[in-house]
């Protein structure tokens, strides 16, 4: 089998990203990635990917620089056997190194290990957590990923609905959260009070309020009354050792980061620096399964949680059930509510909440996602 092809395709919602102005859904991403990798054998692997993706497509369509430091993703790999996820990977890196390493080229290479990882399972008839070395479960607990709602009212109300729709956590984040700490303390109040003790409650403080580690320490202590079980990317992605300082401080929340980390390499520090309590691999960004096989290893020496970040579509949705399947110690499916209809009706199988707030892996051959072209090729802008 060799690789043919790999298509980027960017992707325009019809709706605005910006924040929830009352207990509306927030819309989510405004543009949206795409990679469909084909091959000679009529078998086909797709991915979505968190990047700014007109940047993304020009990294995968870009020619050979002649160098061999400047290539784009689709001169590396066409012609290649996209069984080599190992071998291709360092190919891919090593190409894309003088103007990579870190950023969009890894987030496309993630894509591209996705989506040849779809082609595997696919070409065997296996789903893809039998590709990564066995499972341990056959369904995911899921949280409902939003925004902060302006008013603590709204935020009873957003609370009201996710649990009419079977959600048993909820993570609210960035939207009006970071701006007054009083107003802070009364959202996450009123989202306790709405969704009361037996329901998980979650927060994404947004590492652009730019605080500092003391002021951190302060706003998660205000925030421990309401059973806060993780505290996310409070401080910048790189903070390593003001991620330590608040952890040494003795804070009873866990601390939780990483969405924005890339490779192996990129995860030891924040484990071993950021003495974080739970990492968050996006799979789209981190550098791929092949990546996230490594970086789950390191952390479980270290003694850390692993629980995948996914806010795009069900292809990242199902990407990060399969890596949980193959968790020792698994805790959620970080699941998008975000109200687009460019996010749902590309796909053609959708990912189903069960009644009791879990999800199941799926089991189809591959990632067990199908895309609907038709849909695709009505929001697609390039």
């Amino acid at each position: 089998m060799k690789i043919t092809d790999v298509e980027p395709m960017v992707l325009e919602s019809p709706l605005d990203n910006r924040p929830p102005e009352g207990s509306e859904e927030t819309a989510g991403v405004k543009h949206l990635l795409l990679l469909k990798v084909t091959t000679d054998e009529g078998i086909t692997g797709w991915a979505d990917v968190e990047t700014a993706p007109h940047v993304g497509a020009a990294a995968v369509t870009a020619p050979a620089s002649g160098a061999g430091m400047f290539d784009g993703l689709r001169t590396l790999v066409v012609g290649e056997d996209p069984f080599d996820v190992e071998r291709l990977w360092e190919k891919v890196y090593r190409g894309s190194i003088y103007y990579g390493r870190r950023g969009v080229a890894i987030q496309v290479l993630s894509g591209f290990d996705i989506a040849c990882h779809d082609i595997m399972g696919k070409a065997i008839g296996r789903p893809v957590h039998k590709l990564l070395g066995g499972t341990y479960r056959e369904t995911v607990r899921a949280y409902a990923s939003t925004l902060f709602r302006p008013t603590p009212d709204d935020m009873k109300r957003a609370c009201e609905g996710y649990l009419q729709r079977g959600f048993t956590a909820i993570k609210f984040g960035w939207g009006s959260f970071g701006q007054d700490r009083a107003r802070d303390v009364s959202l996450v109040a009123a989202a306790r009070e709405a969704v009361g003790a037996g329901v998980t409650l979650m927060v994404d403080a947004g590492w652009q309020t730019n605080r500092s580690p003391y002021e951190a320490i302060e706003a998660i202590r205000s925030l421990e009354p309401f059973d806060i079980y993780w505290m996310e990317d409070f401080l910048h992605p790189e903070c390593y050792e003001g991620y330590a300082a608040v952890k040494a401080a003795g804070v009873k929340t866990r601390l939780a980061a990483g969405e924005q980390e890339a490779t192996a390499w990129g995860f030891h520090d924040l484990v071993h620096r950021g003495r974080v309590d739970v990492i968050q691999p996006d799979l789209s960004r981190c550098g791929g399964f092949s990546q996230a096989r490594k970086i789950v290893w390191d952390a479980a020496r270290a003694g850390v949680d692993v629980c995948p970040h996914a806010w795009l579509t069900d292809l990242l949705s199902a990407a990060s059930l399969h890596l949980n399947a193959c968790l020792p110690r698994s805790l959620f499916l970080e699941y998008n509510v975000s109200a687009s209809p460019m996010l749902r009706e590309i796909i053609r199988n959708p990912i189903e909440l069960r009644e009791d707030g879990t999800i199941p892996v799926p089991q189809e051959p591959g990632l067990g996602v199908e895309i609907e072209e038709q849909a695709v090729t009505k929001y697609r802008i390039l």
